[in-house]
């Protein structure tokens, strides 16, 4: 017992350690790949997936089976009357042995069964081949899914350091600011006001300080789930990344992409082609099948009623017919469950496409949106900057208050969350838009770890 403990907190302080040199996205993507368990909960679902087509190609091959017995037979009989044998010119009487009997049997058999005609077999094989159809294009969807949400993470992360270290450069002003308005209170150049304007400010912002922290050791936590490591210093995003438009520049055309390639249509195109085929299949669960059976079969034995043994074989090779004539109804309720699948698959399709239509729509506008959104926050920080300090100077001559100054530091900070957000948001946009489409795959994720220094 004290072993395992001691084993279960050296594991526990392990999996706690930051990753070595992992600082980057592609570093930590790298890590996602053999640590996440949702992903690898999907990769043992497509390797189980892919056992569906073997499973198939059974039902079309043969099947054999051997059975062997041994029997010990301790038996009793004792007979009425006497046996008359017919021959002339008298009819004598024969007296059977009566009494108990032990003796051993012995025997097996080889049977062969070859599927010569089974409709619902061959449909049962091609209904296999758009199982593994379906669960690699999960699979695929899984790898895509997995690349988003390590960036999500990752960005998350970044964006929580981000408000925990404006909400510290925030308090640190204000405790200028409210330093400031003590001295002059002291000296009669302010009220009283403007120290507990200050001060409110100050306490506001410590509160904020908290509730940053912890929400960045959260995020932290929600990373640390994907790559099974606490990740260490983050690169951050460079002030000099490029805003790029995707291309091409048409909401419509990605839309198109998104219909011809999306791996959920494909997924729900799978299940309405296996829906279609089941409705068939259960048609014919009333059709005739034919079997070509053999079989092999050797008996030893050791006794008998009479008194004595015998050894024999027996083969039988031959062509078997087999009809169903009547199943309780089940072949009919089974054909209308079918059915009604059938239509709720189609349904479905139909909502995946419509689906992944506004996906792409939306993830596309995320871009284009989101680039201008970028730059007017840039142009707005330069505005706020340019505030805090004519705040400061006017405040200075006496044509600003205290509570400006604070209200121009709080805007201004306010503002660069907001940029980091966006340019987060933007970077985000881009592999929604990929996912969308279908084609989203590890070289866009460099892309854009390209962007961080």
């Amino acid at each position: 017992m004290k072993f395992t403990k001691s084993f279960l907190s050296a594991f526990a302080a392990f999996s706690l350690v930051p990753l070595a040199g992992a600082t980057d996205l592609l570093e930590i993507y790298h890590a996602a790949q053999s640590q996440d368990a949702v992903f690898a909960s999907a990769r043992a679902a497509q390797r189980a997936g892919q056992e569906k087509l073997p499973q198939g190609r059974s039902l079309l091959l043969p099947s054999v089976n051997l059975s062997a017995n041994s029997i010990y037979n301790d038996n009793w009989i004792q007979y009425r009357g006497a046996l008359m044998l017919p021959i002339a010119p008298t009819y004598p009487t024969l007296n059977l042995p009566a009494g108990s009997t032990q003796f051993n049997s012995n025997g097996y058999s080889v049977s062969l069964t070859q599927p010569l005609f089974r409709q619902q077999n061959w449909l049962a094989y091609t209904e296999a081949e758009l199982l593994v159809a379906q669960t690699d294009a999960q699979f695929r969807a899984a790898q895509q899914s997995l690349i988003l949400r390590v960036a999500q993470a990752y960005f998350d992360v970044l964006l929580a350091q981000d408000s925990v270290q404006l909400a510290e450069a925030q308090k640190n002003a204000i405790s200028e600011q409210l330093e400031q308005a003590k001295r002059n209170f002291e000296v009669g150049t302010a009220t009283i006001t403007d120290t507990y304007e200050a001060q409110a400010r100050f306490d506001l912002t410590h509160s904020q300080e908290i509730a940053a922290s912890s929400n960045l050791e959260i995020r932290k936590r929600a990373l640390q789930q994907i790559t099974n490591a606490m990740p260490g210093e983050l690169q951050h995003l460079s002030k000099e990344f490029r805003l790029e438009a995707p291309q091409p520049g048409d909401a419509e055309k990605w839309v198109e992409f998104a219909q011809l390639n999306s791996l959920q249509i494909v997924v729900a195109q799978a299940g309405a082609e296996f829906a279609a085929k089941e409705v068939t299949r259960n048609r014919g669960g009333n059709y005739p099948t034919v079997d070509l059976v053999a079989n092999y079969a050797e008996n030893s034995t050791g006794g008998g009623v009479f008194g004595f043994g015998n050894d024999g074989h027996s083969k039988v090779i031959g062509v078997q017919l087999n009809l169903p004539l009547y199943q309780g109804g089940a072949v009919q309720s089974k054909l209308r469950e079918a059915e009604a699948n059938q239509d709720r698959a189609k349904e479905d399709l139909e909502n995946t496409r419509r689906t992944v239509a506004l996906q792409a729509r939306q993830a596309y506008l995320g871009v284009v949106d989101g680039i201008e959104q970028v730059k007017a926050l840039q142009q707005a920080l330069k505005s706020s900057e340019s505030l805090l300090d004519a705040s400061k100077l006017g405040q200075e001559v006496g044509v600003r208050t205290n509570l400006d100054v604070l209200n121009a530091q709080q805007q201004l900070y306010s503002t660069r969350r907001d940029l980091y957000q966006a340019e987060y948001n933007y970077l985000l946009s881009q592999l929604q838009l990929k996912i969308a489409a279908g084609n989203l795959i590890e070289d866009d994720l460099a892309r854009i770890n390209q962007a961080l220094h």
